[in-house]
């Protein structure tokens, strides 16, 4: 503490932090390895509502760690995932983390098709063989990995769909909740690169404690 009252050490920030989150969410449906997850996204956000919007399919916490730990690939739909992503941590899984949505070869296919850049990013991780796949803005991306798994050119390991806005990011959220495919998302318009990156950071941590 300073004069001012003021908490400097980083560890304690968070664990007070954490302290907080618990006590203003109080009890919660969330079980003991989901519940690290949804309060690094709450503290990442300072939005409650992802205490009761935040969803995960049945194993997905353990599909997760399990893919990190064999060290799959991983593809996220923008570059705002990517910087989020604690790379040193990553790194000690030997988990490779990609983004093709600025690739030139992208922009020049989704022109000629006349579809989105996030459309072709992710056919071609799913051809590149990814088995993490991090959405957290583009609802296209995510339609387009649901179509590819429903017609059988890929099965994740884990997708984590939480893209943000208007325009199909809860229909797409919707539609992988019912896809039967191993997820962490939230339900709704709200989402975002920061909860994308967040979600993989906080299954690193389980996967180092596992």
């Amino acid at each position: 503490m300073t004069g001012t009252g003021a908490i400097l050490n980083p560890q304690e920030i968070e664990a007070k932090s954490f302290e907080i989150i618990d006590a203003e969410v109080g009890p919660h449906g969330y079980d003991r390895r989901q519940w690290p997850v949804v309060r690094r996204i709450i503290h990442t956000t300072a939005d409650f509502d992802f205490a009761r919007i935040t969803r995960f399919s049945a194993g997905a916490i353990e599909a997760g760690v399990a893919a990190l730990r064999r060290g799959e690939k991983i593809l996220c739909d923008t570059n705002m995932v990517k910087a989020g992503v604690n790379k040193t941590g990553l790194a000690g899984f030997g988990c490779q983390l990609d983004c093709h949505v600025a690739d030139p070869e992208v922009a020049r296919a989704a022109r000629a098709e006349g579809i989105t850049r996030s459309i072709v990013a992710t056919r071609k991780g799913v051809a590149e063989g990814c088995g993490i796949y991090l959405i957290g803005n583009a609802p296209t991306a995510l339609f387009e990995l649901l179509r590819l798994a429903e017609e059988g050119s890929v099965s994740p390991s884990l997708v984590v769909g939480v893209p943000v806005g208007f325009v199909g990011a809860a229909e797409s959220k919707e539609a992988l909740l019912a896809s039967g495919l191993p997820h962490i998302s939230c339900q709704g318009r709200k989402g975002g690169s920061a909860i994308a990156a967040t979600i993989l950071n906080a299954l690193m941590i389980l996967a180092r404690e596992a």
